[in-house]
């Protein structure tokens, strides 16, 4: 009998989804494991080899767990609204809903070819109406809610709302210690219960933890939306390398910062690697220091000029305030056109436009560029009132910490550099420290210097005493801050959750639970309107009757009981923030609740999560959040979503060059082939280059010059093992190659180049699984991604490799099969056989459960090479063999255990039990030696004594034969290793 992989890959993939071999149960008596991938985006290009790598692991997780004796959650599903399905919509005018569909299917085909144990019948989609019909359900409840930092939760907006109708909003007063906007408004309970409804829910706004407020953003004019920071390349947008500008919009945002000291504190009670850990840390970036606040005059000149302004900075040096010698602003900041001179006006607004055209990222990652205008307007010093110059520089952000820094020039290398630039003096403060001294700020002998009550203290002490003095001057406080902002939700897209919200006099108002979902409506085009309006703005029928509680046309809007409804929609994390809980109930069983109550009580959270770490401080952080809001108003019973989180690596593709000549004029595109590239013989090549030149320019005169070549991809398909490629299929890949001319290395062999790097269509270096499951089968991928490497590192995929992995698949199948049928029988193991059996057993269990896939791999090989040489057909080892590997190659496994004479699947059958007894020598080969030279061995029992150890070896007839009559002086005996006849 052949091993027929394809025939027994298919088999098996049908019987598991005809008898939901992996359908999970909400109520068992197994301990319950839940096992989750970061689910897909399905792209119309599908999968590539690059893919499945974390799903392979998961499933090889989740198929031991099986083994182990749980119920397991495996679950798979879409992450379905995104820019590129918009994208090909925008080009074709096809409505995205049906590009996604014809996506997913391909997915669903993919993924179930390579065998994955998932629940299919938990499968979610974040495009469907069933599905954010519930996101926009957590929306409405973050906009119903505020965050109390004396109980450290969010709550009901209701009761903030009690407490200003007793107390106003004073913290004396109220006892209020809550989450809001900076420089909200002191207001009485008389106050409260006088404004008018709009007054109140603007003032509402300021608390809620989903809010509109303006916003700077990454704007796009020619694209019509906010892109994100990663969304731009060198200041332009990443799709259509448009002009990007930061511009202030009323945004959507989620009040995240409210949660920066759980979301630090929760990262101790979760397994993830450090470095992922340390990556949030970052991005939540908790400081301690002081705020402290200058007040804004005039000019030198009248420096003893009260005025409202004031300029709030936050330093976690507060020792460092005599060494202050001037203020710098975002050009963004609210104030800066407030106390910008006259003289000034022109400089600054010129700078403030330059600075709109570069996006954060650049602006942070720019340490060279110095550039600022001065202000023409100063701040007081709060102590020595001295006045201090502002200026504005690109440097300083106006979304990080309060947009405006205190510089210290004499301790901080960025102001120093600022103020030599504009030669802005620079104080001392700092006894024997020079500025190129980096690392002064973490020494505690430094020394302050140069005030009366700072002076002599080391910077530890000097800091607490500022912080006191500041206090006495109202000018200060001890603060901790935290680099975390708050999250713009609103995108400037089609394809993407609708919000359930329609506006009464520009105030938004939310769209009752009962009457969710909110579809989205029908487009004529997915681009923004002329007026730069939304997509949605395209839409005819958008409003909101309240009365009928249903979207109507819009020319019914009468701002009455008929309203517009919101233009924008939901940003893709939206979706992926949740969708962990809704697998938690089957599709059959989903009812009035995102999970039932019982399920959520059973699954709690996340076991295993594997994913890419270039979600740590986006999906990851956002999930984190929700979660611990779902948990404030429990609606959830977990702080966290995912208690173990393992990156996967990358498989990396080996890309293909071809070298285009450059300087031969008038010719068709000319390539060379690597060899003769590398050689870059002159004597060689301007021939052939002055010979291309006179066919296609037989009047013009050839210049010699040296020519310079480009590298361009080309597709890995059209190039074999030896690196050749066909010319032929490259001439008709593009019409612009049709008459290409090729320079080769022997009129016909034409070499690449070859290079690792990120497998990407774009760098068409991708290989398609399709075609490995057909050529090798499922399993042999399924193993080859494993043997590449340790699961977190990134890998480089050679397909010529993958027949090794296949080749061990075939000699596996000759264990059990034979030409004429089975071979295995119910013959009783040898000890060799076991031992072979339980060192496996022990070793792959070890290696899953540290998730060193790979290592399995080789382990299994070695097994297999073991237990053919010793012929073993012993259905008592053989049959544990297969439960070992059905997690890592399950189709191969379910045959040959069916072969065996067993009903049902391999899937649950349980994990063989490693005895450690087997792997116990009960016998020593031992070395037979003679002074110092061993000449035989001698097999002797582990427990015989010594005596019995010397007798045994000298009445050996082969210990006769080499001392021939002679004595010997004495017999070193070492039990278990060596025995040494000396004499």
């Amino acid at each position: 009998m052949q091993y027929h992989f394809n025939d027994i890959e298919a088999k098996w993939q049908k019987y598991w989804a005809e008898n939901q071999t992996f359908k999970a149960s909400n109520s068992s008596d197994k301990p319950k494991y839940y096992v989750l991938d970061m689910f897909p985006y399905p792209s119309g290009a599908g999968l590539h080899v690059g893919h499945p790598l974390g799903y392979i692991a998961s499933d090889i997780y989740a198929r031991y767990k099986r083994h182990k004796g749980f119920n397991v959650l495996h679950p798979q599903g879409y992450d379905s609204f995104g820019l590129p399905a918009e994208q090909y919509a925008i080009q074709t005018g096809q409505h995205p809903a049906i590009t996604t569909e014809t996506n997913i299917k391909t997915y669903r085909r993919q993924l179930d070819q390579i065998g994955f144990s998932f629940d299919w019948s938990r499968e979610v989609r974040t495009s469907s109406p069933e599905y954010y019909k519930w996101t926009q359900w957590i929306f409405i409840q973050l906009f119903e809610s505020y965050y109390c930092f004396n109980d450290n939760k969010a709550k009901d907006i209701k009761e903030l709302i009690y407490v200003f109708k007793l107390n106003g909003n004073c913290p004396k007063e109220s006892g209020l210690n809550v989450a809001c906007d900076d420089n909200i408004e002191i207001f009485s309970a008389d106050d409260w219960n006088g404004f008018s409804s709009e007054k109140q829910q603007e003032i509402l706004l300021q608390y809620r933890l989903t809010y509109l407020a303006e916003t700077e953003v990454n704007w796009c004019p020619a694209l019509g939306t906010v892109l994100a920071n990663d969304e731009i390349v060198n200041g332009v947008s990443e799709r259509g390398g448009h002009p990007v500008i930061r511009k202030k919009m009323t945004q959507w945002s989620m009040r995240i910062s409210a949660y920066a000291e759980r979301l630090l504190q929760g990262l101790e009670t979760i397994d993830w690697t450090e470095s992922l850990k340390e990556s949030q840390r970052n991005w939540i970036g908790k400081s301690v220091g002081a705020s402290v606040t200058f007040n804004v005059i005039p000019s030198v000149s009248s420096s003893a000029v009260e005025t409202s302004h004031q300029i709030e900075v936050f330093t976690t040096r507060p020792d460092t305030i005599f060494g202050v010698s001037f203020m710098t602003l975002a050009p963004e900041h609210e104030l800066v056109q407030a106390i910008t001179t006259p003289e000034q006006k022109a400089d600054v607004e010129a700078y403030i436009l330059a600075t709109s055209k570069r996006s954060e990222r650049d602006r942070m990652a720019d340490v060279k560029t110095i550039s600022g205008v001065f202000t023409g307007a100063y701040a007081e010093h709060p102590f020595s009132k001295k006045p201090i110059p502002i200026w504005i520089g690109d440097y300083v952000l106006a979304g990080y910490g309060t947009g405006a820094v205190m510089a210290v020039p004499c301790g901080d290398q960025r102001d120093y550099d600022f103020a030599k630039h504009f030669n802005i003096p620079i104080p001392n403060i700092f006894e024997g420290v020079d500025i190129s001294e980096e690392a002064y700020a973490s020494k505690d002998n430094v020394k302050i210097a140069n005030s009366d009550f700072l002076d002599g203290m080391n910077y530890k002490k000097a800091s607490k005493r500022a912080i006191f003095e500041l206090e006495q001057l109202g000018q200060g406080e001890g603060k901790t801050n935290y680099r975390l902002r708050d999250a713009v939700f609103s995108r400037q897209r089609y394809w993407g959750e609708p919000f359930p919200v329609y506006y009464v006099n520009g105030m938004p108002q939310m769209i009752d639970k009962q009457h969710l979902p909110i579809t989205l409506p029908e487009v004529e085009k997915y681009l923004p309107t002329e007026t730069g309006e939304p997509p949605l703005g395209r839409a005819d029928v958008w409003a909101w009757d309240t009365t009928t509680n249903t979207v109507v046309s819009n020319d019914k809007i009468n701002n009455t009981t008929i309203h517009p409804l919101e233009l924008n929609t939901m940003p893709g994390w939206a979706g992926s923030s949740w969708y962990f809980f809704r697998y938690m109930e089957e599709k059959a069983n989903r009812g009035e609740d995102f999970a039932s109550k019982d399920a959520l009580n059973y699954w709690e959270n996340v076991d295993l999560y594997i994913g890419g770490s270039e979600h740590a401080t986006g999906h990851l952080l956002y999930s984190r959040f929700w979660v611990k809001f779902l948990k404030d108003r429990e609606f959830v019973g977990v702080e966290e979503p995912f208690k173990k989180l393992i990156n996967q690596g990358m498989i990396l593709g080996t890309s293909a060059f071809v070298y285009e000549v450059l300087g031969l004029e008038n010719t068709p595109p000319v390539f060379i082939s690597l060899g003769i590239k590398e050689e870059n013989n002159a004597d060689v090549l301007n021939p052939i280059y002055e010979s291309i030149f006179k066919k296609f320019n037989p009047d013009e005169e050839f210049v010699l010059s040296s020519f310079g070549v480009r590298p361009i991809h080309v597709d890995v398909s059209f190039v074999n093992a030896s690196d050749e490629m066909d010319i032929e299929v490259f001439k008709s890949w593009r019409a612009e190659f049709k008459d290409a001319i090729f320079i080769c290395e022997d009129d016909k062999t034409f070499k690449v180049k070859r290079e690792v790097e990120k497998m990407s269509k774009s760098k068409y270096n991708v290989v398609n699984p399709d075609n490995i499951c057909e050529q090798y089968g499922a399993d042999s991928l399924r193993l080859y991604e494993m043997f590449l490497g340790p699961l977190e590192q990134a890998k480089p995929w050679n397909t010529a490799g993958i027949t090794g992995v296949h080749g061990f698949l075939k000699k596996l199948w000759k264990l059990y099969v034979g030409e004429d049928g089975l071979l295995v029988n119910d013959a009783t193991p040898t000890k060799d056989n076991l031992k072979t059996l339980h060192k496996t057993i022990k070793k792959v269990e070890e290696d899953i459960e540290n998730f060193s896939f790979n290592t399995s791999v080789s382990t299994f090989m070695i097994a297999v090479n073991e237990l053919t040489a010793q012929k073993c057909t012993s259905k008592e080892v053989l049959q544990p063999l297969l439960v070992l590997l059905s997690p890592y190659a399950p189709h191969i496994t379910e045959e040959l255990y069916s072969q065996l004479g067993n009903e049902g699947s391999i899937a649950t059958v349980a994990f063989p039990k490693f005895d450690a007894s087997h792997l116990v020598e009960s016998s020593k080969n031992y070395p037979i030696s003679f002074n110092g030279k061993m000449r035989f061995t001698l097999e002797l029992p582990m427990d015989m004594s010594k005596d019995d150890i010397e007798k045994t070896v000298m009445a050996h007839e082969k210990t006769i034969a080499q001392l021939d009559g002679r004595t010997p002086k004495k017999v070193i005996i070492v039990p278990g290793k060596i025995v040494n006849i000396v004499g």
